[in-house]
């Protein structure tokens, strides 16, 4: 007998949806920042961030009239030599080609035309993505004969724009939501869990996954993937199929000489957006470090469920101790999901490969679990009596009712005649209780205030 519940629904059909990628590449100082931050409205960030977990990003999701895309910021990365940068942004154009379905090739207008532009221009014209130029720094009409200057890199069009002011930038817009593909979806043809593995490089991804998919009670089919160099895998477990997404990890050829972590994050990005439960992979011998934090807040942040696989086990040397302190460094820096079932295993070894896919359909189950609505009255009830509630305006805030008004992830709403008065603790608190009765292991839990008079 599989381990298939009957039970479990799931909308994932949805959350196999590919956003289009537009990466911003250029010489350092061209405005590359500027104009981010500008299509994102300023949101350098992923929305609902984890203080601490998710800042600091280089790539966000940003739309225009009502088409989804995720820009990426090819700026930051600079090397301790100058002589590096060139050989840098060169690796980050390259990166950009291999991820992007659409490229903006940033140029300064003030400084003109460099070499540098030149060298660019053609690696991304050889590379078979589409490229649009775009020369920042041009703040009116007047401005536009500057133009002229660029004409020699070869480019059929080339777009004036201010990232600063402004001008032209509707325009801009138009033009790259234009070029853009239409969000895809999974060739699969049929619901079915999607599930991204994810982590840091060299933390055994792929040989997690490769190990996975030759065990022989395991029936592995290849599906068109959402990235070049990568294919999407349906694995089918005792009757029960799964769909691993963006299985491959980042290329070898673009770790060399500067950490590109941030490009790894990039991946984990796109691949959590389309997945229900993301495994996190974590290196048991390194334990728990800021990018495995950061990547576990991206899935958060996404309202995905979450099972975490501490990887290479075989090569820990106290199986025990070590496991003892993974559990307190993981309460302690992946406090928002110390809820999430946890999984020593290696890859290499083949170590307790299959107990995943319980755990999977666990997280699955409690992530679509929906709360019949007299027991959720019953803890509603008991909160009541050790809730503190605050003064608001004059008046001590009243609270009426918790409901459930959504699933995958669930979210609840406390409805309340001033709802602008509750805290964030107040919040904290009724998650607290709803886990302790309902649990939601591995998925992640909101509960916001609702107006009702």
């Amino acid at each position: 007998m599989g381990i298939f519940n009957k039970s479990i629904m799931h909308k994932n059909q949805k959350n196999q949806i590919k956003k289009p990628l537009v990466a911003i590449i250029g010489r350092p100082n061209v405005g590359k920042s500027t104009l981010f931050n500008r299509i994102t409205g300023g949101e350098s960030a992923i929305a609902h961030a984890l203080e601490g977990v998710t800042r600091d990003r280089n790539y966000a999701p940003a739309e225009w009239e009502g088409n989804s895309f995720i820009i990426v910021d090819t700026g930051g990365f600079y090397p301790d030599s100058q002589e590096e940068i060139f050989s840098e942004v060169k690796e980050q154009a390259l990166f950009a080609a291999q991820e992007a379905d659409l490229i903006i090739h940033l140029l300064d207008a003030k400084e003109g035309l460099t070499p540098s532009d030149t060298d660019i221009a053609e690696m991304l014209r050889s590379s078979g993505r589409k490229v649009l130029w775009v020369a920042n720094k041009i703040d009116g009409p007047t401005r536009e004969d500057l133009l002229y200057d660029f004409y020699p890199i070869g480019a059929s069009e080339i777009l004036p724009v201010s990232a600063s002011t402004g001008y032209m930038f509707e325009e801009l817009m138009e033009k790259i939501t234009g070029l853009l593909p239409e969000a895809g979806q999974g060739e699969t043809g049929e619901q079915m869990p999607a599930i991204a593995v994810v982590g840091r490089p060299n933390v055994g991804k792929s040989t997690f996954v490769n190990s996975l998919l030759g065990k022989k009670r395991l029936v592995v089919t290849p599906v068109a993937g959402t990235t070049r160099d990568s294919i999407d895998v349906v694995c089918t477990y005792y009757g029960r199929k799964y769909l691993f997404v963006d299985t491959a990890g980042i290329r070898r050829k673009f770790l060399r000489g500067y950490p590109l972590e941030q490009f790894s994050m990039i991946r984990a990005y796109r691949s959590i957006e389309r997945c229900d439960v993301a495994i996190v992979m974590i290196d048991a011998t390194q334990g728990i470090v800021s990018d495995d934090q950061k990547i576990a807040g991206l899935v958060h942040s996404h309202g995905k469920g979450a099972v975490f696989v501490f990887n290479k086990w075989d090569m820990v040397p106290d199986p025990e101790e070590t496991f003892k302190k993974l559990q307190a460094e993981f309460r302690r820096r992946l406090w928002f999901f110390g809820h999430a079932p946890m999984l020593t295993a290696s890859g290499l070894e083949k170590m307790r490969m299959t107990k995943i896919f319980p755990l999977i359909d666990g997280v699955l189950q409690e992530r679509s679990k929906t709360v019949p609505s007299e027991e959720l009255e019953e803890v509603f009830l008991a909160a009541l009596k050790d809730v503190r509630l605050p003064v608001y305006k004059g008046k001590k805030v009243r609270i009426f009712s918790l409901n459930q008004i959504g699933k995958d992830p669930p979210v609840f709403a406390v409805y309340a005649d001033a709802p602008d008065g509750l805290q964030e603790a107040h919040f904290k608190f009724f998650e607290r209780k709803l886990r302790e009765r309902f649990s939601f292991s591995g998925s992640p839990l909101h509960v916001v205030g609702k107006r009702k008079r």
